[in-house]
């Protein structure tokens, strides 16, 4: 599964207002006293963007559903662009029983989609992320897992090089690329360039700096990209990656697909990528009659406080559909899902239950040293970020000025680091002043 969640949230805005202005979708429209509760018997669809376990493994957790609460019936119904399809199908008030919530609907918009699931107060014991998908005190979705942020490496070939644990600083893994280059001939770093959403894992690393409220921070400062601060370090760390030459010759020609055996065979020695690629690049080593073993999951290298920092989040949201003729036996589907069925832990994700143990891969991760994160929302200067990015036209969360930060880099485009990251202050900063006041 390709896990587009982050450079996805650009888009939200735009399409968000369409889908109010042509709602016919939503049976309560904007009311939110809906309920769930009643009979668990009968079927109910699921809306799945797992098309590769849509007729295999998902099957198999719904016969044990079944079983538990006899007089049921659960059916899955694949979407490849779940996206696009789905957020079609919200306005037509067709969606099915229980989906996950797309991110192109608007947290002030959960309450015409969806069911609440309870209060946040009430959840936030018992479940992780739930600050994710609510809006006014009330939860509207339950992530089905939860991501880290850092590097997939394969450990053989660090070990190779001479590197046995995650470098700290940001030196210390650029020096530790060179030697993976000198002693291993591995590609040091991979960047996914061609198909562009990996570059925007950079984005994904606010939590190094161990700062809660860096989210409401963030959009209050005119100049991200000075040294010491968080976009000089993550885009920075990108630059002299490829300056150093200790990425792919070509990014033109990078393959996602083609990344996974690379990296599970120790062609490619690492890439930035989320916690879900780890079994991804397990399986793929498996394919290739390589060890999976060999995959391991860093931290950004980058220490707070003396410690490494990572930032988690909830994967997609579970929620009732507004439209379900059966909300009762939709709730305990995604109750039962959630919290008993372990697919969390069978795709190697964070549970999203409080106190369930992480899977073998993320307790390696938290056994370097790592503190795992989850950066609340900004309040004060919601959605103000937003507003700076589409104002400035610097993707932050996409992948297109860093595709221009590589190309300078490498030579294909003209600049320096320093003449880059002084226009990118220029228009972010003037962005940022005709947004906040």
């Amino acid at each position: 599964m390709i896990n587009r969640r982050h450079f996805l949230e650009l888009g939200v805005a735009a399409t968000a207002l369409a889908l109010a202005a042509g709602c016919t979708g939503g049976a309560g429209g904007d009311d939110e006293t809906g309920t769930t509760g009643g009979a668990v018997t009968g079927e109910i669809t699921v809306l799945t963007n797992r098309t590769d376990l849509a007729e295999t493994t998902l099957p198999a957790y719904a016969k044990r559903f079944e079983a538990e609460y006899p007089g049921t019936k659960v059916s899955f119904e694949p979407v490849t662009n779940y996206e696009g399809d789905v957020t079609t199908q919200l306005s037509s008030g067709d969606y099915g029983d229980v989906l996950l919530i797309p991110n192109t609907v608007a947290v002030d918009q959960l309450g015409q989609f969806f069911e609440p699931l309870g209060s946040t107060a009430d959840l936030k014991a018992k479940y992780r992320f739930v600050d994710e998908k609510a809006f006014d005190g009330q939860v509207y979705g339950l992530s089905i897992g939860g991501v880290a942020n850092g590097f997939v490496v394969n450990k053989r070939i660090w070990q190779q090089a001479g590197i046995t644990a995650p470098p700290a600083t940001t030196d210390e893994f650029l020096a530790g690329l060179a030697a993976v280059k000198s002693k291993t001939g591995a590609v040091p770093f991979y960047t996914n360039y061609k198909d562009g959403w990996p570059l925007s894992f950079f984005n994904s690393q606010r939590a190094i700096v161990a700062d809660p409220a860096i989210n409401d921070k963030f959009p209050a400062d005119p100049a991200p990209w000075q040294p010491g601060k968080i976009e000089y370090v993550t885009d920075g760390l990108l630059f002299d990656i490829v300056r150093g030459g200790l990425s792919e010759k070509d990014p033109l020609t990078t393959n996602w697909e083609g990344s996974k055996p690379m990296i599970a065979t120790g062609k490619v020695a690492t890439m930035l990528l989320g916690s879900w690629a780890v079994p991804q690049m397990k399986d793929a080593a498996k394919a290739a009659g390589a060890d999976p073993a060999d995959i391991a999951f860093w931290p950004f290298p980058y220490q707070s406080g003396g410690k490494f920092h990572a930032r988690i989040e909830g994967d997609y949201k579970a929620a009732v559909s507004k439209s379900s003729d059966n909300k009762a036996t939709a709730r305990a589907w995604l109750d039962w899902f959630v919290t008993e069925s372990g697919f969390a832990g069978d795709q190697e994700a964070i549970p999203p239950v409080i106190g369930q143990p992480l899977p073998a891969s993320l307790q390696a991760f938290q056994d370097t040293g790592v503190e795992l994160v989850e950066l609340p929302a900004a309040t004060t200067n919601a959605g103000k970020e937003d507003e700076i990015i589409k104002d400035s036209e610097i993707d932050l969360a996409g992948h297109i000025y860093r595709q221009k930060l590589v190309d300078i880099a490498r030579g294909a485009a003209k600049g320096s680091k320093e003449s880059y990251f002084a226009d990118l202050n220029k228009r972010w900063g003037e962005a940022q002043r005709r947004v906040m006041g």
